[in-house]
């Protein structure tokens, strides 16, 4: 069955330059394109469009407006990646936070565009390492952390950790090697600590963790790391390592 994608740019141009490299895809089809927000979310109702690529700035409805009224429809099950120019462009953080579910820059390399579709349409966030983290500790240093860990409390130690590895921009392999888990066991403590956060994947865990102070913009560690350890939910060591 094929991933159908629907592109939202006000440059024909762009639309058509990424058309043209994902039709090349057996397992992908444009369903649609938009040349404004407006025209973005009504394509993606009628059409049932499983990824949407998402420019920000747009006339009528912007793509953080689209991104916040097609992520919040129960009805619907379109997962938005946003396009930006710029890898720190201002508005992004505010899309992720809308519940866009990663992003791409528009000069992103051809054979990169058809994996990071079929990434976001298998549920799975574009968490890029270095770019996502460098633009979430923009903003989020702008204001301070709040002091209300929230949902957070109902982590447990092992799962703060595996979060603080997330949000640093690690894959689920690189939180294997370094907490000492299998990966299996680590994509289980992802799918507890979303549900237990309420959010749709990991991007939005990331940004609530940031949001929350839990990760701090610059520190390798948290403050939280060492209260997740004595908060009561400690978990029974097993050969040696902490599972």
């Amino acid at each position: 069955m094929s991933i159908r994608v629907l592109v939202a740019d006000d440059q024909a141009l762009v639309r058509g330059g990424f058309r043209a490299i994902l039709e090349q895809e057996p397992d992908i089809e444009i369903a649609g394109e938009a040349g404004d927000g407006a025209e973005a979310i009504e394509l993606a109702r009628r059409h049932k469009i499983d990824v949407a690529l998402m420019d920000i700035r747009m006339p009528r409805v912007d793509g953080i407006e689209a991104t916040r009224r097609l992520t919040s429809d129960a009805r619907g099950t379109t997962r938005v990646l946003i396009l930006t120019t710029f890898d720190l462009d201002r508005y992004v953080y505010e899309a992720l936070r809308a519940g866009a579910s990663g992003f791409l820059l528009k000069d992103v390399e051809p054979e990169h565009l058809a994996p990071a579709v079929r990434t976001v349409a298998s549920g799975e966030a574009l968490l890029a390492p270095t770019i996502t983290r460098r633009l979430i500790e923009e903003f989020v240093r702008a204001g301070a952390p709040s002091d209300d860990l929230g949902l957070i409390r109902e982590l447990t130690a092992r799962e703060r950790e595996v979060l603080i590895q997330v949000a640093h921009g690690s894959s689920n392999a690189e939180v294997a090697a370094h907490l000492s888990l299998s990966e299996a066991t680590v994509k289980t403590h992802v799918a507890h600590i979303l549900a237990k956060l309420q959010v749709r994947d990991r991007v939005q865990a990331v940004v609530l963790a940031y949001e929350i102070g839990l990760v701090r913009p610059g520190r390798p560690e948290s403050a939280a790391t060492t209260e997740a350890a004595d908060d009561g939910h400690r978990e029974p060591f097993a050969g040696g390592s902490r599972r």
